[in-house]
């Protein structure tokens, strides 16, 4: 009877029970379907509303029961110059703790909880941001939430004192990272705008971790913390539904530190200087293990782009992407990131070199593209004078194919990474703080799609006129001199000088 059964589900799957079934005609008893029309497309257009207060309110709905909202406050390491170093990372560290209206950081989880939400705070050199993700049926209990976290925080000695510990702790972590990638990104930035806005340090130093309290921080909340400073935004909930949350939560609300008129706003533009900075740093035991990483010096060297405001913006990031920068070296299959110019010219030629890749750092007022390269702290040199001469390779023939790829590569990697709910939250908050709009997808790939070879061309001309910036990490016995470098890039080939050949 098994088998006659078998041989009966056979029969029915291969469509001899209903042989009269015609697929061309619909289904009786099936209701009938309802396609999604091109002019429903509005509804998921990102939305601004500025409060009395000057507060901005921004949203994009997108499909979904969970829905990302958080706080972007325009504060960050640049704007310490007359405080202390180090608050920004203090403010990140305390975020989620105590408030007015809760106890602790375990009430605020467990209420998050309830709505299955998670949050975090991060801090940039520019932005701080609050953010929590959860069901867009806990939304005024998430709004509530994030108010009382940046407007009502306790700041109790006992969170200060904890706070001071973490960081502490997270300073060693970062000296004894084998990647070494975090700090030399604030090296290079020291370097290239030396004492004024971004190029002060993101990590607070260990000296003052003691120096920092309640009254340190309410003084620069004072400041930084306003309504106009900040953009309230969301991405899956309807927009008229966030604006009056934010109306009900944030507006006429007295922060805990009171509204005095603020007056210590530093609106200092940023002044690139390029220069050196110079870490010996022992790294032959960075890590350990049967595999350990082989002692490396790490360099960074990096010229003045432009503002992500500047047109010239767009083309920076193609020639970014075509150089290895954007993460076209991680995984996605065979050959990713295999064609741009650092894997071509430098990875695939000089087998000595462990690592060379771009980055494209980009604020309100500058920007700054630099390569990262790692060696054995022998050949110093040799690596110096590669990534220089990909400087000025730079400045050359730009082949069709090779710049179609970097833009193909370059929309890709924005369409993939804006399928992320909370990487829309971030993109909506960011450009609605600095600019108050934002660019669609669609208008950024066009811009992409127009960039040619000639105004890759044009943006390297520019920047290589521009003094380096060369962060140094590691045996740094070989390296030449800042002096040299600067003449090697204004070289035709990017060449050290001879005499340092001669005599180093």
């Amino acid at each position: 009877s098994r088998r006659c059964g078998l041989a009966a589900g056979r029969s029915y799957s291969g469509g001899g029970a209903y042989p009269s079934v015609s697929l061309a005609v619909p289904l009786p008893g099936v209701p009938k379907a309802v396609f999604a029309a091109a002019e429903g497309t509005e509804r998921f257009e990102t939305r601004v509303t500025v409060l009395d207060n000057g507060l901005r309110v921004a949203s994009q709905n997108k499909f979904g029961q969970f829905c990302t909202v958080g706080l972007l406050i325009n504060s960050g390491s640049r704007h310490e110059a007359k405080y202390l170093s180090g608050i920004s990372h203090f403010l990140e560290k305390l975020a989620f703790s105590s408030t007015a209206q809760f106890g602790s950081k375990d009430e605020i989880l467990l209420t998050l909880e309830k709505h299955g939400g998670i949050c975090d705070c991060q801090a940039s050199k520019d932005t701080i941001m609050y953010a929590v993700s959860a069901d867009a049926k806990g939304l005024d209990t998430v709004v509530n939430l994030l108010a009382d976290v940046v407007l009502q925080p306790r700041l109790s000695d006992e969170e200060i004192e904890m706070t001071r510990t973490a960081i502490r702790f997270e300073l060693e972590d970062l000296n004894m990272r084998p990647d070494p990638e975090p700090l030399l990104t604030e090296m290079i930035h020291a370097a290239a705008y030396r004492e004024n806005t971004v190029g002060l340090n993101r990590f607070c130093p260990v000296e003052n971790t003691d120096k920092i309290d309640r009254e340190v921080l309410h003084s620069y909340l004072r400041n930084y913390y306003t309504p106009d400073r900040m953009v309230l935004a969301g991405v899956g909930i309807e927009h008229e539904q966030l604006v009056e949350y934010a109306k009900k939560h944030l507006l006429g609300v007295e922060p805990v530190w009171g509204n005095r008129q603020t007056k210590d706003v530093d609106r200092s533009v940023a002044q690139y200087t390029g220069g050196i900075v110079k870490v010996e740093k022992d790294m032959s035991d960075v890590s350990l293990g049967p595999t350990p990483i082989p002692e490396l010096t790490h360099i960074m060297i990096g010229l003045e782009s432009c503002s992500f405001l500047e047109e010239d913006f767009i083309p920076f990031a193609v020639l970014n992407m075509m150089m290895g920068g954007g993460g076209s070296f991680s995984a996605g299959g065979p050959g990713k990131g295999m064609f741009t110019r650092l894997y071509l010219n430098v990875l695939n030629r000089h087998h000595w070199m462990y690592n060379a890749t771009s980055y494209h750092h980009s604020y309100e007022d500058t920007g700054l593209l630099c390569i990262h390269a790692s060696a054995d702290p022998k050949q110093v040199r040799e690596m110096v004078e590669i990534i220089t001469r990909e400087f000025i390779l730079m400045a050359g023939a730009v082949g069709e194919v090779e710049l179609e790829r970097a833009k193909t590569q370059l929309k890709s990697m924005l369409m993939m990474n804006l399928e992320s709910r909370p990487v829309i939250f971030e993109d909506v908050g960011r450009q609605v703080l600095a600019t108050n709009t934002r660019k669609l997808p669609r208008e950024l790939c066009t811009l992409i799609g127009q960039v040619q070879s000639t105004d890759i061309k044009r943006v390297v001309t520019k920047m290589l006129h521009k003094k380096p910036a060369v962060a140094a990490l590691g045996d740094l016995t070989d390296l030449p001199t800042y002096e040299h470098i600067q003449a090697a890039l204004s070289s035709k080939d990017g060449r050290l000088p001879r005499v340092y050949r001669l005599f180093r």
